[in-house]
């Protein structure tokens, strides 16, 4: 039998199949280029609780912690059982939800949004591939250096391999069902770092846990 396509006329990542994979917790869930090929997201981790990688990012947090793209809040939660001060923001009503279900606090904005504390944020965390957000690294590079504190740092996963690309995609479950089309970015570490540079970013550290990589910068 041959899955029918259905089209949703909402905005990404609110009512997509994205929504329906965080109502379940679970996948199958990708992101789609225009040839073809697949991304697969990684809904079950996400909605997990904080894993031994997690915490290697979590253990480099310092001051208030801002998480671009928080999704359904795994970090912002156990940055709360830590005791640090922390907040989500995701466009998904279904991620703040979520995120506010497990103890942690968030709000319902876009990272170009205004936000609250913006320029005195200790912590800015773009993980999970939020560095795609938007399609334009060098934009929400910006919008980072400018919520941050002029001490502050920003931590990134990036991919595991050496790319630097700019795509429009869908999310798509594998069973017909996806979201409108939308721009993403995909960087390695060079092209995080040469990305970061030109944004007022200095690269401080990199390091693996569990197949992920990391890139940690400070102003």
């Amino acid at each position: 039998m041959t899955a029918q396509l259905t089209r949703s006329t909402g905005r990404p990542w609110q009512a997509d199949p994205y929504v329906d994979a965080l109502r379940s917790g679970r996948g199958p869930l990708y992101l789609r280029r225009g040839d073809g090929w697949l991304l697969p997201l990684e809904v079950e981790r996400w909605c997990a609780d904080a894993d031994g990688a997690d915490d290697t990012v979590l253990a480099r947090c310092t001051g208030s912690v801002l998480d671009v793209g928080c999704g359904p809040g795994r970090l912002v939660a156990a940055l709360a059982r830590l005791g640090l001060p922390a907040l989500g923001v995701d466009v998904t009503p279904e991620a703040v939800s979520r995120t506010v279900r497990a103890g942690g606090s968030a709000l319902c904005r876009s990272v170009f949004d205004p936000l609250p504390s913006e320029g005195r944020w200790g912590t800015v965390l773009l993980i999970d591939g939020n560095i795609g957000i938007g399609g334009d690294p060098g934009r929400l590079l910006r919008r980072a250096a400018e919520l941050a504190a002029s001490n502050g740092s920003l931590l990134v996963e990036v991919a595991s391999a050496d790319v630097d690309e700019r795509v429009e995609v869908q999310v798509e479950d594998g069973c017909g069902g996806h979201g409108s089309p939308f721009w993403w970015a995909r960087l390695g570490t060079r092209a995080l770092c040469a990305a970061a540079e030109a944004a007022g970013w200095t690269p401080s550290a990199t390091w693996q846990a569990a197949g992920r990589h990391f890139v940690h910068l400070r102003r």
